[in-house]
């Protein structure tokens, strides 16, 4: 009988053992969950999205994150998107876009312990604050989101140089920009090309048509294809897909093209031939470092701000058109460049 109770409990220690054993291994095993909520452009708008969704991705395959993204098909799907990763329990959560300011400061206060990031729209935390009362959409600049961590760019820099090159391969004397929705970084990126085109070649003529919508590139060959007619032949798309509307228009008449946000020279290639350069904001970069801080629990509250003097904006290669782009062209973007780090040339752009 006591061999029997011995061995009973000898076999009830031993499960007990490899239960804890198991459930140790679980812990020191499990895997953050990152999840990308998107704007209206989806994840393959060969622009913003796309560039996010690859930062996250990357750091994803080297810490070892489990990482999805939810597409948002009208502005009303994006607090419900924040939602569902929300009750899944994913641990940090990157929306992606200005337009998504209101949704994400809504959520962080909701959801405390879940750390966000947002793409362009920036946050100032107070040190100490409370959560703020999320009925005051004014409120989240004064202070209390301190979970959240906002990822910026000096698209004026990048901009400007865009602008250099344009007139600078101008033979018409008039350059142009089909932009999406009037929005901060959308802005600065108009203000510094007209700046950067101006700087180049003073006279030169700077259109410019805002579109309300990321997602209507119809209406974007359409805007480009009036701008052509008024004499424009360097197209530069700043607004996503509707953006992408104005490239194809200028590479169907023959024309030149700046691409925005990534090399779209990659991404878009249906335009490749046309395309000078593209004035980049490396998203997935900023994405990507935010997620390294992630991993190695350096992450914070606050605005990081990517520009010309850190790397976080640039002109992409110039591809096909590097030996037809003369070095006095060249020249000149490098001479604005260190001019911009500098500051002893200013963009003109006015928050």
């Amino acid at each position: 009988m006591r061999n029997r109770k011995f061995f009973v409990i000898l076999t009830l220690v031993m499960v007990l053992a490899m239960v804890l054993s198991a459930c140790a291994g679980t812990a020191g095993t499990s895997k953050k969950k990152i999840g990308l909520v998107t704007d209206t452009g989806g994840v393959n708008d060969k622009s913003f999205n796309q560039s996010a969704w690859t930062g996250v991705q990357k750091a994803a395959k080297e810490f070892g994150f489990d990482a999805k993204f939810i597409e948002s098909k009208q502005p009303t799907d994006y607090e419900k998107n924040i939602d569902q990763f929300a009750t899944e329990k994913y641990d940090v959560i990157v929306t992606v876009g200005f337009l998504m300011g209101d949704a994400t400061a809504a959520k962080a206060v909701q959801y405390p312990n879940i750390k966000f990031a947002i793409i362009d729209n920036a946050y100032y935390p107070t040190k100490g604050a409370k959560p703020c009362d999320d009925t005051k959409k004014d409120c989240y600049s004064d202070g209390g989101l301190k979970n959240v961590t906002s990822l910026m760019f000096q698209e004026d820099e990048v901009g400007f140089l865009a602008g250099v090159v344009a007139a600078g391969m101008s033979k018409t004397g008039t350059v142009c920009t089909v932009s999406g929705m009037e929005i901060p970084p959308v802005v600065r990126f108009v203000v510094g090309y007209q700046s950067g085109a101006q700087w180049m070649k003073a006279g030169t003529k700077a259109l410019n048509v805002y579109i309300p919508s990321f997602v209507d590139p119809a209406k974007g060959k359409e805007t480009g294809q009036s701008m052509i007619g008024q004499g424009c032949d360097v197209v530069f798309g700043v607004g996503g897909n509707t953006g992408n509307g104005g490239l194809l228009a200028a590479k169907e008449k023959g024309l030149m093209a700046i691409g925005v946000d990534v090399d779209q020279y990659n991404t878009y290639p249906e335009v490749k031939d046309a395309l000078l350069t593209s004035a980049a904001k490396n998203v997935d970069a900023a994405v990507y470092e935010y997620l390294k801080t992630v991993n190695g629990k350096t992450d914070k509250a606050g605005i990081f701000t990517a520009n010309l003097k850190n790397g976080g904006v640039g002109l992409a290669a110039y591809h096909d058109w590097d030996s037809k782009i003369p070095q006095t062209v060249k020249d000149k973007v490098k001479a604005a460049t260190d001019g911009l780090k500098g500051g002893s040339i200013v963009t003109g752009y006015k928050p």
